[in-house]
């Protein structure tokens, strides 16, 4: 059985160096969404904010970078809508109340800033350092710019109080999760590259 084509653009990206087929891109993309209700688990609230500081952004980093746009995005979304039922959003919650509220536009950016992440994937930008950390910071940007406004209309907040809160108090968490993958992903594709030689 041939290996289906998933990456669209001019490189693999690391789910691509294992062959395969539709089934293993089922399984992929369920692990990417297991990986985010596992990182999401991890929750500290930081008052006042209404929205906890996670490692779901992490997670929807490592998807869309090690898994491509296609498998990426929809490993975020399988979360998304799992969420909806099972209690694996931030800290256990679940259901439409979770996603209607205060961290919903968070959880409605994730499909997105894994595809972003992972057709920048797709065109080699998670194989150096300083390409992968601006390519995993722009998809924490695609984030925040569909959480703070819907936190901003959900919890009826002034644009100060909703950019401080839903963005602002999440701006170190951010570079360092997207520093972390950003050294994870190049060391990754030098241990492929060596164990290929």
């Amino acid at each position: 059985m041939s290996s289906p084509a998933p990456s669209i653009g001019a490189y693999p990206v690391l789910a691509d160096v294992v062959g395969g087929s539709h089934a293993r891109d089922a399984v992929l993309v369920v692990a990417g969404a297991a990986l985010t209700a596992l990182c999401a688990q991890i929750s500290i609230h930081v008052p006042p904010s209404p929205v906890p500081i996670t490692g779901q952004t992490f997670a929807v980093v490592m998807a869309g970078a090690c898994l491509g746009a296609r498998r990426g995005g929809s490993s975020q979304l399988l979360y998304v809508v799992a969420g909806l039922v099972l209690p694996i959003y931030a800290g256990g919650a679940s259901g439409w109340h979770t996603f209607w509220g205060p961290s919903g536009g968070y959880l409605v950016a994730f499909p997105i800033a894994a595809w972003a992440i992972g057709r920048l994937a797709e065109h080699g930008r998670d194989r150096y350092l300083l390409t992968a950390f601006a390519s995993y910071g722009v998809g924490q940007l695609i984030v925040f710019g569909v959480g703070v406004p819907w936190l901003k209309v959900s919890a009826d907040l002034p644009w100060s109080i909703a950019v401080h809160e839903g963005f602002t108090i999440f701006i170190v968490g951010g570079v360092i999760k997207a520093a972390t993958a950003g050294v994870l992903t190049p060391i990754a594709w030098r241990a492929v590259r060596q164990y290929e030689c």
